[in-house]
């Protein structure tokens, strides 16, 4: 094959089997069992086994999304976490990305969590299907490894992209094409009755063309289903306040998440930068403070992410509402309007009747006051 070179077969000849004595210690087979998950070789050599035969899943057993793993080839990493890593891929004659994760064998909580996440990720993922959601391609299990395959997003997370920028570099153009990628990709998931959890700007990827998806739902749930679950899920810094207080939640959970990213298109910073995520927490659910809005940003924006991001989940919008809010502040940019925090006004003359807290397109630098 063309890319033989770039990309490794799972099967291929047979490699005698790592054996580990059954008198060593936990730790020591913990320790192992992370050497062979961080081995390429050793990878394919966990999903090979002993024979084919009797590691392929049965019928009975035989999930919709099982993976074909005859016809998967893995590339390089080019991402990890603490039990994961991120491979680029070929499957099926087509770029993906091969999520891998090592379920500790000692650890009893680690690996309830794990397969838990694992069951799922795959189970929200392989049912939703958007232009803004990651597509789901295929997942597999072979213990300690689990797998699940998706699109390859070639420009990396939001949080790479804006790291490369300067801050208060992006055009309103820009800041308004993504954050409808996001909010469309959002509204779509919350009619589907799933809340998100975890949106932030890393997991938020963009491809060729530049647009964005939503991605990693290891710790999504079903609104009806989220009640079941105990503690805070997360990231501090985009945390809802209420979640880091370990209160009931709603899928506003989401929308104040949305208002940090959106804060993070005007401004290309990491949010609450020079705190620790734990002092992150700690002042958005003791002191209600939010990263401070730059001077800069359009107030219509200023005043869509103060509602998000409002202490009250009550007083947040949906995202069906700041989809329409956003569509129509893109309208207002191309059309050479200034814009304005009422989506709902279409007339031009309304519009102009209003200007009093707008900005034009052409002002730089209008104070907004929190």
């Amino acid at each position: 094959m063309a890319f033989s070179s770039c990309f490794h077969a799972f099967r291929r000849s047979k490699s005698k089997p790592l054996t580990i004595p059954s008198s060593s210690r936990n730790s020591e087979m913990e320790n192992m069992d992370k050497k062979r998950f961080d081995s390429l070789e050793s990878w394919s050599m966990i999903l090979e086994s002993e024979n084919v035969e009797g590691w392929e899943v049965s019928k009975e057993d035989q999930e919709e999304w099982t993976a074909d793993l005859s016809q998967l080839f893995i590339g390089n990493k080019f991402a990890s976490g603490a039990h994961s890593r991120i491979y680029r891929g070929i499957y099926k004659q087509r770029a993906v990305a091969v999520k891998m994760v090592r379920i500790p064998s000692q650890n009893e909580d680690t690996r309830t969590l794990l397969e838990q996440q694992f069951k799922s990720e795959v189970a929200l993922l392989s049912r939703l299907f958007h232009p803004n959601i990651v597509q789901f391609i295929a997942a597999c299990k072979r213990p300690p490894v689990y797998c699940i395959i998706t699109e390859y997003m070639s420009q990396g997370t939001l949080r790479m992209y804006l790291n490369k920028k300067e801050p208060y570099s992006l055009s309103t153009e820009t800041i308004l094409r993504l954050a409808l990628d996001i909010s469309r990709g959002m509204e779509y998931l919350h009619s589907q009755g799933v809340i998100h959890r975890d949106l932030k700007s890393n997991n938020l990827l963009l491809n060729d063309e530049m647009r964005v998806k939503v991605a990693d739902f290891g710790t999504s749930c079903l609104e009806t289903q989220c009640r079941e679950t105990k503690g805070n899920k997360g990231t501090y810094r985009w945390m809802a306040p209420e979640m880091i207080k370990e209160k009931p939640y709603t899928r506003k959970v989401d929308v104040y998440s949305f208002g940090i990213v959106l804060w993070e298109l005007t401004t290309a910073l990491l949010p609450f930068q020079g705190m620790t995520p734990v002092q992150a927490a700690f002042a958005v659910a003791e002191k209600n403070d939010r990263p401070p809005l730059p001077a800069s940003c359009q107030p219509a924006l200023a005043h869509l992410i103060k509602r998000c991001w409002a202490a009250n989940p009550a007083k947040r919008p949906d995202f069906s509402y700041i989809v329409s809010a956003l569509e129509k502040y893109d309208e207002c940019v191309k059309e050479g309007l200034p814009l304005t925090s009422h989506p709902g006004m279409s007339s031009r003359n309304v519009i102009l009747e209003r200007l009093k807290g707008c900005v034009s397109m052409n002002s730089s630098s209008i104070p907004v006051h929190a």
